[in-house]
C-alpha cells in the first residue's frame, strides 16, 4: 500500500464538476493499493498518516505536530496510478495494482481506520474521473509505503 501525503491549506475533489469532498488545513492522501496489500497494511498506514509529525508548532518548533495534534482534516483519494510501472516502454504497466474489488474494500477499510481518530475525513469517489484541487502548504510531500 502506498500513500502520497501532501500537507495542505485546503483541498477538494470534484466529480462531474461537483465538489464531493473538501477540507481545510490538513492532509491530502493519494492512496494506491497493490494486489499484495491487506488490512494490516491499511492499519499501519492510517496510523502513520494520522500521527506523522509534519506541522510546525505555534512556538516555532519544526515538524512537531501531527494532523491529529492540530485537529486537521483529511481528504483521501484513490490513486491506482501510484502502482504504475514506467520503467519499460512508453506506456505504464499496472500489474502490481490491486483489482478494483480488492482495492475498493481496502480503500473503505483505510478510511474507516482514519475515522476512528475523530478527525474530519472526506473522500473522493472510487473509480471515478476526479479533479483534485489543493493548496500545498510548504510544499510538504511524503511518499509512504507499508
Amino acid at each position: 500500500m502506498r500513500v502520497l501525503l501532501q500537507r495542505v491549506r485546503q483541498s477538494s475533489v470534484l466529480v462531474e464538476e461537483q465538489v464531493i469532498g473538501q477540507i481545510g488545513r490538513g492532509v491530502l492522501l493519494l492512496l494506491g493499493i497493490s494486489k499484495d496489500d491487506n488490512e494490516k497494511d491499511a492499519k499501519y498506514l492510517a496510523e502513520k498518516c494520522v500521527n506523522l509529525r509534519i506541522f510546525d508548532a505555534p512556538d516555532g518548533k519544526k515538524n512537531h505536530w501531527s494532523v491529529k495534534d492540530i485537529g486537521g482534516d483529511i481528504l483521501v483519494v484513490s490513486q491506482f496510478t501510484l502502482y504504475g510501472d514506467c520503467r519499460k516502454g512508453r506506456r505504464p504497466g499496472f500489474d502490481k495494482a490491486a483489482r478494483p474489488e480488492q482495492a475498493n474494500a481496502l480503500y473503505i477499510f483505510f478510511v474507516e481506520q482514519l475515522q476512528q481518530h475523530e478527525l474530519v475525513v472526506q473522500t473522493g469517489q472510487f473509480q471515478a474521473m476526479m479533479q483534485v484541487e489543493l493548496i500545498n502548504d510548504g510544499p510538504v510531500t511524503y511518499l509512504l509505503d507499508s
